[in-house]
């Protein structure tokens, strides 16, 4: 215990250095004080006494042995028996405890072993069946894993561990490796289920990806309000982008569907080209400016209560709640401006393909 003392004593030092600790604290393991009884084996042999004997007497005449049992009511009691107090309360007076031999000599158990105080730790620690020492280290004002990664890098490059001994982190950032080991499958599968999901509303692998390519812009504006309020990216900011990833395809479909109607409505009317085409993204990205400045208006309304309150649980309602409030400025603009934009190229690029073998 004193060795993983001493190197837990070594990585508080260095974990007080790493930026973004606020503090660090190992664990003190000494601060008990043990009686400590060393017994003299051939002294105890010359007297016809094994180990045994002298434990069964320590054990017995210090430690107190259970002889029978009291009934009270309902309620047991043990009848201990074992030495009166001032035979047992000081070193002194334990050298001077009386040991009968099996001869029948009285001899005092400072003849047969050593008695002494010894300093220990107050209680062992385990872990996994193995003895183990705590540190504690708070972070503020630095993301959690990237404080730990570069702690991790500081003690295998500082701290000598002996043989048999181990580091292992664990506290917030045992959670949030497990949270992001679920979250490294979870995420692509997301993105898959709406890959799937356009491909069967629109039956065209080009409108599924040009709505997925425009995922990434419509999600800047989470990523800059979480800059702005200082937050660093965590479980709760993951599942707010997921949802907000998901309301910006919702955003993608509907103005695609709005844009390629206005199209089809002028196809069937015997209508083509360029100026056609212009004029139905134009109709139809007119169409969907009041219902998606409503559907802003009313999620930013029902966030930003959580955005800007506090009391319990608030902490993590925040960060749930900044990427929606930051998307909903950005993912409208970008399925207003950009999407109707991006589908005039590939619908011009289309209709391009067509007309040339008819001018040939």
């Amino acid at each position: 215990m004193v060795d993983i003392e001493r190197i837990t004593r070594d990585i508080e030092a260095v974990a007080k250095e790493v930026p973004g600790v606020s503090s660090a604290l190992a664990e003190r393991l000494t601060g008990g004080r043990y009686v400590d009884i060393q017994i003299d084996r051939l002294a105890a042999a010359r007297y016809g006494l094994s180990i045994a004997d002298v434990q069964a007497v320590v054990s017995g005449a210090i430690g107190g042995s259970n002889i029978g049992e009291t009934v009270e009511g309902l309620a047991r009691f043990p009848i201990n028996l074992r030495y009166p107090k001032e035979w047992r309360d000081s070193p002194q007076a334990l050298r001077r405890m009386p040991i009968l031999t099996p001869a029948g000599q009285q001899i005092t158990l400072g003849t047969v072993a050593q008695v002494s105080l010894t300093e220990g730790p107050p209680m062992l620690r385990s872990e996994n069946g193995r003895l183990s020492g705590w540190v504690y280290v708070d972070v503020r004002g630095r993301d959690l894993a990237s404080t730990v990664r570069e702690l991790q890098q500081r003690v295998a490059e500082q701290v000598q561990l002996d043989a048999g001994m181990t580091v292992s982190y664990s506290g917030q950032f045992e959670s949030l490796e497990r949270a992001n080991a679920r979250l490294a499958w979870v995420v692509p599968a997301t993105l898959l289920i709406i890959f799937v999901l356009l491909y069967l509303t629109f039956s065209r692998f080009g409108e599924a990806l040009l709505i997925m390519a425009t995922l990434p812009f419509a999600l800047s504006g989470g990523i800059w309000l979480l800059y702005w309020f200082g937050f660093n990216l965590s479980v709760a900011t993951g599942v707010g982008f997921i949802a907000l990833a998901g309301v910006s395809a919702e955003f993608g479909v509907i103005m695609l569907l709005y844009l390629k109607n206005a199209w089809h409505a002028r196809m069937d009317a015997g209508r083509s080209g360029d100026p056609a085409l212009l004029e139905a993204i134009r109709e139809g990205a007119v169409l969907r400016v009041r219902p998606k400045v409503m559907t802003v208006a009313v999620i930013i309304a029902g966030l930003l209560p959580i955005l800007w309150g506090g009391g319990a649980g608030s902490e993590v309602m925040k960060r749930i709640a900044a990427p929606m409030v930051g998307g909903m400025i950005t993912a409208p603009l970008m399925s207003m401006l950009v999407l109707p934009a991006a589908y005039w190229l590939m619908r011009r690029q289309r209709t391009q393909k067509v007309r040339a073998p008819q001018e040939l």
